[in-house]
This record gives C-alpha cells, sequence and structure tokens, in this order.
C-alpha cells in the first residue's frame, strides 16, 4: 500500500506567519476606525485603548512573523 508522505511543515509555518500578518492589520484597522468615530458602537472606547490596540497590531504585524521564523530556522550545520 502506498503511505501518505508527510505533511510539510514549512505550509503550515508559512500560515501561521500569514495569519499573523493579517491578524496585526486588522487590529490596526480597527484602532483607526475607533480613532475616527465612524461607527457609534465603537465610541465608547477611549482613545488610549486604540492606540493600544493598534501598538498590539504593528507588533503583531512586524515582530512577531520574525520571531517566529528566527525560532523555526533550520540549525546551521
Amino acid at each position: 500500500m502506498n503511505a501518505a508522505p508527510d505533511p510539510d511543515p514549512a505550509i503550515a509555518r508559512f500560515a501561521i506567519l500569514q495569519a499573523m500578518r493579517l491578524s496585526g492589520a486588522l487590529l490596526v484597522l480597527l484602532g483607526a476606525v475607533t480613532l475616527s468615530r465612524r461607527f457609534a458602537a465603537l465610541n465608547t472606547i477611549p482613545d488610549t485603548a486604540a492606540y493600544a490596540i493598534m501598538a498590539v497590531g504593528l507588533v503583531d504585524f512586524f515582530v512577531v512573523p520574525l520571531l517566529l521564523a528566527r525560532r523555526w530556522r533550520s540549525p546551521r550545520r
């Protein structure tokens, strides 16, 4: 019988990196929309919380994928 090949972990890791970047971009967008006061449902969120959401989104977009890629890097030979 033919055994199914082992799935490549690089595919899953790439998907995780892209999901982290997408979630970071969405958090930055949420913070910006909150600061714009365009939606009544978001008017109760204070400006400091909106800036904090944006900061977390920026870290999520720029820093976390780098840290994950460094952690997943193959060891040097």
